[in-house]
Parts: C-alpha cells; sequence; structure tokens
C-alpha cells in the first residue's frame, strides 16, 4: 500500500514539474498579450484554427491559446488565471482529472484546456452534474468564448430536438451528464438521419467528476416503453406484507439491506392467496411481487431514499440528496412504493434502451475532469478511465481547523450537542452550514432549532429551487444553513464583512456519509482560498453508517474508557474514532466500488452487442444506394436456417409441412408452390429450390419499380423496423436475465460467464429473428410510395 501511494505520490511530482515549465512559458506571453488590442486577441482564434487547418496539432499552438484565454477572462470576466489554474488547465487537457480544493476557480481553470480544443472544430463538451451548472456556466464562462470567437450552446432536457442540434453544433456546449448520456440513446433509436442531434464524441470535461463518474455509476441510464401488466398484484402484495411482524413473518439483515420470509411468513401467504406450495414455478410472478413489497415496505425510507409529491413518488439521489427527476426504480420495486404511499401505481416499463455512465464516458475521443476530492478514488479511474488524477497545489494555504470527530452514545444527544454548538456560534455571528445525510434529519434539526428561535435556512431535496439563493447568503455574519449532501455543490460560499474575524464558516457534519469524499466535500466548504474556517463531524452508536459497520469496535472503545452507554452526557472525542470511522467507510467504498466494477462488467456484455448493432443501424440510416446486397444475404441466410431447422426434425411429413407453409405465407405467392415440388428432396435441394424461386421474386419486385429511391426507402423501413422491434425485445429480454442469474450461484454457476454465455445466444437468435422478419416483410409487403419509417 505505500508503495503505491509513492508511486502515485511521485507521479503528481513528475507531472507538476512538466506543468510548471510550460506554465512559465504561458505566463512570460502576459505583456505582450495584454498589449493587443480586442480585435487583436480575437484575430489569434481564426489563426489558429488556420495553423490547425495547415498540419500543426494542438501541443504546437498550446501555449499561446492559454495565453490568448488568461488575457481574454481579464477583460471579459476580470478574472486572470493563476499559476495553479493554469497548472490545473494542463492536467485537464492532458486527459487527466485536476484536484483542486473548493474556492480554487475550477470553472475558471476549465476555460483554457476547452478553448483550446474547441478550435478543432470538433465540439467540446463541459459537463455539470445539474441544470443550474449548467446555465450558469454557458452563460458566465460563454462571454469568454464568444469574445474570442467561439460559439456556445446550452444543452438541457426542455429543450427539442432542433435546438439540441444547435447546441451541440456549437464549440463549446455545456450539458448534464443525463442528457449527454440520453441523447446518445435517442439518437440510436431514430429513423432519419435529420432527427439526430450528436456529433462524434470528441473531448468532455466533466465537472465535480467524482460525482458523475463515481456516485451515478451504480445507476444505467434506461428509456423505457410501457409494458401491458395489470398493477392489481401490487396493491394486493402490499397489503399482505404490511400485516407481517417482523421476526415471526419476516427477517432484515441490515448490512447488506436485504430481506426474507420466515417459515412462518411463507405459511402466511399460502394461506393468504390460497396456494399448496408459495415457491411452485408458476407462482414466480407472485413471488417477485411479493419479494418487492417487502423492500418497498421495510427497506426503502419515505424522506430518506425518496420523496412522495403531487401523487408520485420521486426518487431522492443519496449522494446529492437532489430528487432525481423522471427516474423510476426498475423491477417493480417503484410500484411496490407507490402500492404503499398509497399513490397511483403507473404500468410497469419495458426497458428500450439502455447505457451506463462508464460506458458512455468511455466513447470519448478524450476524457477529463476535475473536482475537490477525488484521490481516494483514483484506483478506479485510472482502472474504468484510464485517468490519473493530478493534486494541484492551493494558491493560498488552507486555514481550515478540522477538529476531531465526537461520537455520543445514541441519536438524541447527538442532535442535543449539534444544536447547542450551533446556538453557541450563532450567538457570536458566526455562519455555520450544517450537513445531514437524509431529508428527515434536515427537517428534524430544523425543528429543533425553530424551538430555541434561531433563523435558518434549508436546504433539500424538497426545496432545491432556492438552492443559489442559500448558497450565496450562507457565508454572511449570523446565517445558518442546514444542507442535505448537494451542500451548494459547484458554488463557492463567499464570506460576508466582518465574518474572518468570527473564525470564518463554521461546517458542522451531524453524520458520516458512507464515502470520504462527499465528508471531505462538506468540510471543503469552508476555509476557501486562505480564508479562515471550521469542521467537525458529531457521530452517534445509532448513525446508520456505525450501525452498518463500525459500532462493535466503537462500543469496545466505550467499555475500554469504563463510560455508560446510556448516559446521553457523556461522549468521546479522540483520534481514534476518526479512523475507526474512516476503516468502516473504506469497507463501504470497497463495497461499492465492487458493485460499479459488477455492474460495468454485466454492460460490458451489452456493450459489444449494443456497438454492433447500433453502427449497422447508422450505416442502414446513412445508405444512399439501395441496400439490395444486404437485403439479399439476409433471405438466403433465412431461407438455410428454417429448411436446416425441420431438417433435424425426423417426421419427414411434419418437416415438408412446415417448409411449405413457410414458403407459400413467408416467401412467395401461395400458389407459386405446392408440395409436390419439395416432396421427397433433400435439404440442400429444398435450400436450392427455394433460393432460386425467391431470387426471381427478389428481382421482379426491385425491376418492377424503376426507381432506386424508392426501393432504398423501402430497403431502410423493412430492415429498421425488424432491427428497431427485435433490439427492444432483446434488450428486455437481457435485463430480465441480469436481474434473475443470479440465483444460477446456489448451483456453483458462476452468474456472469452465465450471463456472457446466455447473452451471446440470445444475441444470435436475435440476428436471426431480425433477418427472418425482414425477410418476410420484403417478400410479401406491397410497396408504396408514401412509406413512413416508424420510430419504436
Amino acid at each position: 500500500m505505500a508503495n503505491i501511494l509513492r508511486k502515485m505520490f511521485d507521479n503528481d511530482k513528475k507531472e507538476l514539474k512538466r506543468f510548471n515549465k510550460t506554465a512559465e512559458k504561458i505566463e512570460a506571453l502576459e505583456d505582450k498579450y495584454a498589449a493587443y488590442t480586442d480585435d487583436q486577441l480575437r484575430e489569434k482564434t481564426a489563426s489558429f484554427q488556420e495553423r490547425l487547418n495547415y498540419g500543426e496539432d494542438l501541443e504546437d499552438i498550446l501555449v499561446e491559446a492559454f495565453a490568448t484565454v488568461r488575457e481574454g477572462a481579464r477583460r471579459v470576466l476580470g478574472l486572470f488565471p493563476f499559476h495553479v489554474q493554469i497548472l490545473g488547465g494542463l492536467a485537464i487537457h492532458y486527459g487527466n482529472i485536476a484536484e483542486m480544493k473548493t474556492g480554487e476557480g475550477k470553472t475558471l481553470t476549465e476555460t483554457m484546456p476547452v478553448y483550446l480544443n474547441a478550435l478543432t472544430g470538433k465540439g467540446v463538451h463541459v459537463v455539470t452534474v445539474n441544470d443550474y451548472l449548467a446555465r450558469r456556466d454557458a452563460v458566465e464562462m460563454g462571454e469568454l468564448y464568444e469574445f474570442l470567437g467561439l460559439t456556445v450552446g446550452l444543452n438541457t432536457n426542455d429543450k427539442d430536438s432542433n435546438d439540441k442540434r444547435q447546441a451541440y453544433n456549437c464549440d463549446v456546449t455545456y450539458s448534464t451528464n443525463n442528457e449527454l448520456g440520453f441523447d446518445y440513446l435517442r439518437d440510436n433509436m431514430v429513423v432519419y438521419k435529420e432527427q439526430m442531434v450528436q456529433r462524434p464524441l470528441y473531448f468532455a470535461v466533466v465537472d465535480e467528476v467524482d460525482s458523475i463518474l463515481i456516485d451515478e455509476a451504480r445507476t444505467p441510464l434506461i428509456i423505457s416503453g410501457q409494458a401491458e401488466q395489470s398493477t392489481a398484484l401490487y396493491q394486493r402484495a402490499d397489503y399482505f406484507v404490511k400485516s407481517l411482524n417482523e421476526d415471526d413473518d419476516y427477517i432484515i439483515d441490515a448490512p447488506s439491506k436485504t430481506i426474507s420470509l420466515t417459515e412462518n411468513g411463507i405459511e402466511k401467504a399460502e394461506e393468504v392467496f390460497h396456494l399448496k406450495n408459495l415457491y411452485d414455478v408458476e407462482n414466480g410472478r407472485l413471488i417477485h411481487h411479493i419479494d418487492t413489497a417487502l423492500r418497498a415496505n421495510y427497506i426503502m425510507l419515505r424522506d430518506i431514499d425518496y420523496v412522495v409529491q403531487e401523487d408520485e413518488v420521486k426518487i431522492v439521489d443519496g449522494f446529492t440528496g437532489r430528487i432525481m427527476d423522471g427516474r423510476r426504480y426498475s423491477d417493480g420495486l417503484h410500484q411496490a412504493i407507490e402500492a404503499k404511499e398509497n399513490v397511483t401505481v403507473q404500468k410497469e416499463s419495458k426497458t428500450m434502451a439502455t447505457i451506463t455512465f462508464q460506458n458512455y464516458f468511455r466513447m470519448y475521443e478524450k476524457l477529463a475532469g476535475m473536482t475537490g476530492t477525488a484521490k481516494t478514488e483514483e484506483q478506479e479511474f485510472r482502472e474504468i478511465y484510464n485517468m490519473n488524477v493530478i493534486q494541484i497545489p492551493t494558491n493560498r494555504e488552507i486555514q481550515r481547523k478540522d477538529a476531531n470527530d465526537v461520537i455520543y452514545p445514541n441519536m438524541r444527544a447527538k442532535f442535543h450537542a449539534v444544536v447547542d454548538d450551533i446556538e453557541e456560534r450563532h450567538e457570536k455571528g458566526q455562519p455555520i452550514l450544517v450537513g445531514t445525510v437524509a431529508v428527515e434529519t434536515s427537517e428534524l434539526l430544523s425543528r429543533e432549532l425553530e424551538n430555541r428561535n434561531i433563523p435558518h435556512n434549508v436546504l433539500n431535496a424538497k426545496n432545491h429551487a432556492r438552492e443559489a439563493d442559500i448558497i450565496m447568503n450562507a457565508g454572511q455574519q449570523g446565517a445558518v444553513t442546514i444542507a442535505t449532501n448537494m451542500a451548494g455543490r459547484g458554488t463557492d460560499i463567499k464570506l460576508g464583512p466582518g465574518v474572518k474575524e468570527l473564525g470564518g464558516l463554521a461546517v458542522i457534519g451531524t453524520e458520516r456519509h458512507e464515502s470520504r469524499r462527499i465528508d471531505n466535500q462538506l468540510r471543503g466548504r469552508s476555509g476557501r482560498q486562505g480564508d479562515p474556517g471550521y469542521s467537525r463531524f458529531y457521530l452517534s452508536l445509532e448513525d446508520d453508517l456505525m450501525r452498518r459497520f463500525g459500532s462493535d469496535k466503537i462500543k469496545a472503545l466505550w467499555q475500554f474508557f469504563n463510560l455508560d452507554a446510556d448516559d446521553p452526557s457523556l461522549a468521546i472525542e479522540n483520534k481514534g474514532i476518526s479512523k475507526q470511522v474512516e476503516s468502516s467507510q473504506l469497507r463501504v467504498e470497497g463495497n461499492n466500488y465492487d458493485t460499479r466494477k459488477n455492474v460495468l462488467e454485466y454492460d460490458e456484455v451489452m456493450r459489444e452487442q449494443r456497438e454492433i448493432i447500433y453502427s449497422q443501424r447508422q450505416e442502414i440510416i446513412n445508405a444512399k444506394e439501395p441496400l439490395n446486397d444486404i437485403m439479399w444475404a439476409m433471405i438466403e441466410r433465412t431461407i438455410e436456417r428454417v429448411v436446416d431447422n425441420y431438417a433435424d426434425n425426423k417426421n419427414e411429413e411434419n418437416n415438408y409441412e412446415a417448409i411449405l407453409d413457410f414458403a407459400q405465407t413467408e416467401l412467395l405467392q401461395p400458389d407459386a408452390i405446392d408440395m409436390a415440388d419439395i416432396e421427397g428432396k433433400s435439404a440442400s435441394e429444398i435450400v436450392s429450390l427455394l433460393t432460386d424461386m425467391a431470387q426471381d421474386r427478389f428481382d421482379d419486385k426491385i425491376n418492377n419499380l424503376h426507381n432506386p429511391d424508392l426501393v432504398l426507402e423501402f430497403e431502410k423501413v423493412v430492415i429498421l423496423k425488424a432491427v428497431d422491434t427485435r433490439w427492444t425485445d432483446h434488450i428486455d429480454a437481457m435485463d430480465q436475465l441480469r436481474q434473475g442469474v443470479g440465483l444460477r450461484a446456489y448451483a456453483q454457476n458462476n452468474p456472469l460467464v452465465e450471463y456472457q454465455t446466455e447473452g451471446f445466444d440470445r444475441f444470435n437468435e436475435m440476428i436471426a429473428g431480425i433477418e427472418h422478419d425482414a425477410s418476410r416483410m420484403f417478400m410479401k409487403a406491397e410497396i408504396r410510395q408514401n412509406l413512413q419509417r416508424e420510430q419504436v
């Protein structure tokens, strides 16, 4: 471990040494560029683009381009990038993650590599965690790019496809990660080339890169269609599980967050649903509904995992505390929660397109990022995304004081101590930011502060619309702000007049998060740009992280100090506690990394299949000449498959009837062939006969049209319809296989290997199905003038 750390540190030093030399060359041009008029500075853009067109590369113009942006920023934004910001910009340009502390000006840092790479004309995507930040940065930094002659686009979910296309065609495009991923999936579902919005993916700079590429990587993006299934069973299962008692009828395993029926619970289910054996094969659907109802009622917590608003269940992002609009839990869990909360149970959905963030962002030619907290996950960034984390030094030394954690025997005692601390600091006028893990906790604290007449603001998933205003004032004298994990991420908390003398912003954490990075982000809200600050975490033995992973050893510490664990006035403040908490966090981070890696390993199977289908689909959509060769090859293979399939059957009479039925209903005109033509022939002779007859019909269809454009359009309609119908069915089937394959571990089989093997077989079956459907449609359909391609 020590060697790995030393190696990482040495790599940082080596890279920073290299960047320092380049930064000095950029700074040496400062006076020269300051002497340029605005027009002369703007002309540099056209000059750089011309040099690139004549064969120079980005390395040749890097120093001058960075110097141009620095001077442009001074004139347009009134900001001039520091030496450390140039270092950060270089780290980003070379495809790394620049780790820069809060308040070090990451938004200004990215302007240099974004401008340089945008000169290629291929389009640079600046990716942020929410629409608010995308809009803010597009407006503020957009002024600089436009001053220098580049175009700037904003891609948000309220734009139509024309606006999106326009945004993607700009030199610099601001967008959220979700919108980029969904646009990619939608682009591969359109049926006309003109409907696509994205260009080939060139360079992405991901802001808050750990949040997007690590925290959100466990949740794949899914486009769904409605599946026709009754919602009544969700309500019946919900009614049943609400009648059960813990321990008697079901058991919860806290560390793994799993739940299952006991023998007693199984007997109750058999009685209620009038079954002899709950686990008979035909009861699979009911078992699934009972399992999801148990999870919904006893594992998923209201105001922590989700909130209920306007007759809808909305997911709360566990990392940011934000509502994830438009997202739904899969596998029927969302419907089970709707039944639990007595809101309208929506129909189940069918997965039609899906991709993980890991696989989406790895499609970019070049990927880079920035954040205040990434070093703890460097191994994952390197292994999955091939990016190194470079720690950029701060412009001024950090002055914040980070106090040791203090731990209490129970939550009541902990919150009492937190409110005491807030009250004491508030009386002095020191601004306070209180970080909570859940919506529920933020509201509980808010009530406690109201009881003591302490004015405050609450920032959580229920009112994140006021986020910017709340954060803007969080550093003013006397301000008290309670925030869930979002904690104004991506926006600086600037200190008001007189606050430095009071000790700066005090950050109080009410619970340790399962990831050290989230805790570091909360601490990092204080002590920006050399300002004074303070941070401390208050913990209890009843905290979720403690209960799941750490409480036994900490209870042992309690006994070692000979303290009464039931005395709410007692607390331990000790470095050993903080170390024990960190080791618990390391275990959770390890588990989460395994989960993300597991998601990626399964999605690798789909990635290969998705790339084959999407690339072939693009070929069809972009084709300018008739696809006769492709179409005829499909028909030939379909004939061979059908005849081979029936030739394996020992009952020859059935064989001939089935082959004749295929030939008459799916290949030729019914009166073109009868039993006498095929009876007594071998499989190869039948293939040869049917191929010759089909070739004549195929040629006649094409020759009678006398219009290659009409033939091409007909072939596109036929092939796309077959591909899209079969592909969406295949994705949904693979999704269900993914959810069920885990059970095969009980038979000593590796679920991933089983998924890969079965997935490969199913993919081949899907290809055969596509060719069969396309052949039947082409050979039997009438070609009309007013054909329209249909989107699934």
